[in-house]
């Protein structure tokens, strides 16, 4: 392609009115790129593919036959080498030592983080299963109350029976009148009395259904029971007392005389205490 052939493409762009300036921004290429086009300076352009691809849109936005002018340049501009670039685009792809390091480094924190979250839940997961959990059952299926101790059940009235009555032999004379002097019966003690030394008294009062199981200082169990809203429990032993009251908002709580305030122990609606 000579001169003069070069010199059509800057007279078809003047010809249309562009600069050369408006004609590199629509076609997205450099002005000095189109300039070198222009003046036949290829050596100025990446390469034959690319001069190629340049000149067909350049004479695509002039109106002009592109074929013609590819002809004339295919002389000047070699072929692209199919097998080079099949090859160049084979060889893999290098990465640094520097990338290599921060991938083994993510690797590792994403390994540690897995792991740490891993622990928290198996940790989680034991602490659920071994935090005691009281369950209410109905009256029908809970167990046989035990007895109660000796001390809180209704002391007994001791009756002091009389000695047996000697045998008068009636004389064989007139009859006497024989009296028999029998002992007074011991008084019977009062259910409200205080314990005996050395035991506790809890008194417990439901406004509403309540489970409450109570254990003595020597371990016996002296309550496992549901009790009804409006009754009130007496419970007699030997303190220190393991006391758990369900719905304990509901419970007023009487220990030796003296009023004991279960809201600082609820937990979850149970109350967990020790009577001293």
């Amino acid at each position: 392609m000579s001169e003069t052939q070069f010199s059509t493409l800057a007279r078809a762009r003047e010809a249309a009115g562009m600069s050369l300036e408006d004609a590199a921004r629509q076609l997205k290429f450099a002005p000095r790129q189109l300039e070198g086009l222009e003046a036949g300076e290829l050596g100025r352009l990446p390469g034959g593919t690319f001069v190629r691809g340049m000149l067909r849109s350049y004479a695509r936005l002039l109106r002009l036959d592109a074929e013609p002018l590819l002809a004339q340049i295919s002389a000047r501009v070699a072929p692209p080498d199919a097998e080079r670039l099949a090859q160049r685009y084979r060889q893999p792809v290098p990465f640094s030592n520097g990338a290599r390091r921060s991938n083994l480094v993510y690797v590792a924190l994403s390994l540690t983080l897995l792991g740490v979250v891993a622990a928290v839940a198996l940790e989680w997961r034991q602490e659920r299963a071994g935090t005691p959990r009281m369950a209410f059952v109905s009256a029908a299926q809970q167990p046989a109350e035990p007895p109660r101790a000796a001390a809180s059940e209704a002391p007994r009235v001791t009756v002091a029976s009389a000695a047996p009555a000697p045998r008068v032999q009636a004389p064989q004379g007139p009859a006497k009148q024989v009296q028999v002097q029998v002992p007074a019966l011991a008084p019977a003690r009062s259910t409200d009395e205080p314990a005996a030394a050395g035991q506790g008294r809890i008194v417990l009062q439901f406004d509403g259904e309540s489970w409450v199981e109570i254990h003595s200082g020597t371990g016996k169990l002296l309550v496992a029971h549901l009790h009804p809203p409006g009754s009130e429990r007496v419970v007699v032993g030997v303190p220190p007392f393991e006391v758990v009251i369900g719905n304990a908002q509901q419970v007023r709580l009487i220990y030796n005389d003296k009023p004991v305030d279960l809201i600082p122990h609820v937990k979850v609606e149970v109350a967990r205490l020790t009577l001293e």
